[in-house]
């Protein structure tokens, strides 16, 4: 497990986010890496200790990154994990106003165990999809799934596609023209690809939908000579994630500022 979260934080922490959508913004301010202008907000990218801040001086630091988005009108993220230095700060960001959503469990699994063929259930097909009228049925779907409103995560999406369309490949689960499950792999500029998404459809759920998702998007990494998958799981994939053999290495929460 240190050998993979060693991995985790060398490659996928503390780099200049690639291929960024048309109208975002990325600036290095000391430790961190902000990101404004996306279709939902922006969002802080940062090393694990964020260069030695503690105390007062990180109060204010995480102040003056709030200040900033409060002045653009926009939410944004900031990702806490378990491991990080100062142990503090997720109480500090509650201070200055952040609002902690559920944790998730940081999992991550060499690409090569879970490339395996695996269908999805008898009437289900998968399908790669980039047209804006099937991101639209991915919303309807996530909102059917989450009871709120998604429609920031089409425009995002294309966004993506648009930027950089080789690093991003979107999978939709249909059964008789209905998406009932979506997912997407991004692919980084390292040996880390990471999967998104999985939301499915009540109904159709506990069929092996996700796992198939997985093993798809696991066989295109793999294709591409990607070592990792890594994903944020939720309570709900965690446990489907580690029975197909990923490894948690670590709790990870989204504290988000609104303003």
């Amino acid at each position: 497990m240190t050998d993979l979260l060693t991995a985790f934080d060398a490659e996928m922490r503390g780099h200049e986010p690639d291929d960024l959508p048309l109208g975002a913004i990325c600036e290095k301010d000391g430790p961190i890496w902000r990101v404004s202008g996306l279709p939902w907000g922006g969002f802080i990218g940062y090393h694990r200790d964020l260069g030695g801040l503690d105390g007062p001086d990180l109060d204010a630091f995480i102040a003056r990154q709030r200040d900033f988005y409060a002045a653009r009108g926009e939410r944004f993220e900031w990702k806490t994990y378990a491991h990080d230095l100062p142990a503090d700060l997720p109480d500090r960001l509650l201070a200055a106003g952040f609002e902690a959503e559920d944790p998730e469990t940081v999992v991550v699994g060499e690409v090569g165990p879970l490339a395996v063929a695996c269908d999805p259930p008898a009437g289900v097909t998968l399908r790669e999809v980039t047209s804006p009228a099937d991101l639209a049925r991915i919303v309807a779907m996530e909102e059917a799934v989450w009871g709120v409103d998604r429609s920031d995560l089409a425009e995002g999406l294309l966004g993506e596609l648009a930027a950089d369309p080789a690093g991003l490949t979107i999978v939709v689960a249909e059964a008789d023209g209905l998406v009932v499950s979506a997912a997407w792999i991004r692919f980084g500029a390292r040996s880390f690809a990471s999967l998104w998404g999985g939301a499915t459809l009540a109904e159709w759920r506990r069929k092996g939908i996700y796992r198939a998702l997985v093993a798809y998007r696991a066989r295109l990494a793999h294709a591409r000579g990607y070592a990792y998958l890594q994903v944020d799981a939720s309570e709900d994939s965690r446990p489907i994630l580690e029975r197909l053999g990923l490894t948690p290495v670590t709790r990870t929460t989204p504290y988000i500022w609104r303003p």
